[in-house]
């Protein structure tokens, strides 16, 4: 599996972290063969939120040679949705299997056209702005329709990332993962808001 993390000046770190974190000990621990994952961006410098600065080996990249692209929240997905270069550089992973937003990044998966016909969540200070892109909002911490995983805010990242581990393997792979990042939130079995329609 190769993960496309999709940063961009001015995000929420955390959103980003929590789920890296947790589907990282897939390869830690053996869980799953060839997870591989790059740090992409539209330069080769961003900063977050807070004035972390982040170097990027892999500029505006062709997605689609990825399984997964995931991207994180932040005040400037507002704008960013209506940025057509960057939507149009998002939408290059429309045949990338797995698509994954946590907090606002669900903007930039409903400004590229990934939620149309999906249930999806977001921050609950933008369940508004997330509406137009997809067929309902579901106001809950972690949201999956297909292939599509959304969560909530911030540090529902970290639920979002042992969610995933988990439907990748085992609710023994997630527990471990859970044990590991001594997490002891999360309880395996225990989401409901799951659509899976036939594909």
């Amino acid at each position: 599996m190769k993960i496309a993390y999709i940063l961009f000046d001015k995000m929420t770190t955390l959103d980003f972290v929590g789920f890296y974190d947790a589907v990282s000990w897939l390869k830690i621990l053996k869980a799953k063969e060839g997870v591989t994952w790059d740090l992409c961006a539209n330069k080769e410098e961003i900063t977050d939120d807070r004035g972390m600065t982040i170097k990027i080996k892999h500029v505006c990249p062709d997605l689609s040679g990825y399984d997964l692209i995931f991207i994180p929240g932040g005040i400037p997905t507002r704008e960013l949705r209506y940025d057509k270069e960057f939507v149009s550089w998002i939408q290059s992973a429309s045949d990338v299997q797995y698509k994954v937003s946590v907090c606002t990044g669900a903007l930039l998966l409903g400004a590229a056209g990934f939620l149309k016909g999906k249930m999806a969540t977001t921050n609950p200070s933008a369940y508004d702005l997330l509406t137009p892109y997809c067929t309902e909002v579901v106001k809950a911490r972690v949201v999956r329709d297909g292939y599509t995983f959304t969560g909530g805010g911030v540090s529902a990242s970290i639920d979002l990332g042992l969610y995933f581990v988990e439907s990748l393997t085992n609710a023994d792979v997630a527990n471990k993962v859970q044990k590991m990042m001594d997490y002891p939130y999360y309880r395996s079995g225990s989401l409901t808001n799951v659509f899976m329609p036939n594909e």
